[in-house]
């Protein structure tokens, strides 16, 4: 048990080492990349991939990236491509590189999430208070929460909010625009690197398997925008079932030939052990 509770504690290091040099670095200039009539996908800036629903009189955002400037940046481009007024900025979980934003945009935007979300905007960060915790900061966060599933009504069309269960974190929720069959489903997908589960924040990779699968078997999207990724279709999704699958797999036949986490992460790629330090802590804790 020492061995597991080291390795989470220096993921969670790591996780925090990372994203402060991430937002460190000098960030491309954001840009809006078309996905469909009215969707697009934020890219640049300090941060993670976004998005932006047009409608017919008002905006949803989805992510905020992190830093003033990056939000500056993508009020300006969205008022590059239409007039209408940001009204709603959705977070699609509580990691960093999509929230810390929030606090740039205007007051009048009303922040949308999941419950457990919302609860992680007030959890210890990396072990430090919440930033979040603070008078002047509550009117930047979730002030629009639900449990399972709700519409945001943009004119005419409808904008589906859904949640499915823990996956990357238990707060990770879909907003869905099913005239244009577009997903939005923040760090449920990573491209080009293992698959991120934060267990600091019961997410659980077995649980992401059910909700990957859910997600595909209920909803008709045909494009999916993620935080780390290009957009993808369906089959790239199915094939992030898969891979997370043949670890799990991989991980409970070696812990039951009695190999303990650092023999087991032996067997893996260096730039897997995070991935597979939780998904060992996930079947020893069965």
């Amino acid at each position: 048990m020492k061995t597991i509770r080291l390795a989470a504690t220096l993921s969670i290091f790591l996780i925090a080492f990372f994203m402060i040099e991430a937002q460190e670095r000098e960030a491309d200039p954001v840009t809006l990349q078309k996905i469909s009539d009215h969707t697009y996908q934020v890219n640049g800036g300090s941060g993670a991939n976004g998005g932006v629903i047009i409608g017919e009189n008002e905006i949803i955002v989805i992510d905020s990236k992190m830093d003033e400037i990056s939000v500056k940046q993508t009020l300006k481009a969205i008022g590059g491509v239409s007039f209408n007024p940001v009204t709603y900025l959705v977070n699609t979980h509580s990691d960093g590189d999509h929230i810390m934003g929030n606090r740039y945009f205007p007051p009048s935007v009303k922040v949308v999430a999941h419950e457990n979300c919302r609860e992680d905007f007030f959890k210890e960060n990396f072990g430090r208070p919440s930033d979040w915790d603070e008078p002047a900061n509550y009117p930047f966060t979730p002030s629009i929460t639900f449990k399972e599933r709700m519409n945001i009504w943009m004119g005419k069309e409808r904008v589906e909010l859904h949640y499915y269960g823990k996956g990357h974190t238990a707060g990770d929720i879909i907003v869905f625009v099913p005239d244009e069959k577009v997903a939005f489903i923040g760090d449920l997908f990573f491209q080009d690197r293992p698959q991120l589960i934060h267990s600091n924040k019961e997410g659980n990779s077995f649980e992401y398997v059910q909700t990957l699968s859910e997600i595909l078997e209920d909803l008709d999207a045909e494009i999916f925008i993620s935080g780390h990724s290009v957009p993808v279709g369906r089959s790239e999704m199915k094939k992030q079932i898969q891979a997370m699958e043949m670890r799990q797999d991989k991980v409970k036949e070696l812990m039951g030939e009695g190999l303990n986490l650092e023999e087991v992460l032996s067997h893996f790629d260096e730039n897997e052990s995070r991935l597979v330090t939780s998904i060992y802590g996930e079947i020893s804790n069965e």
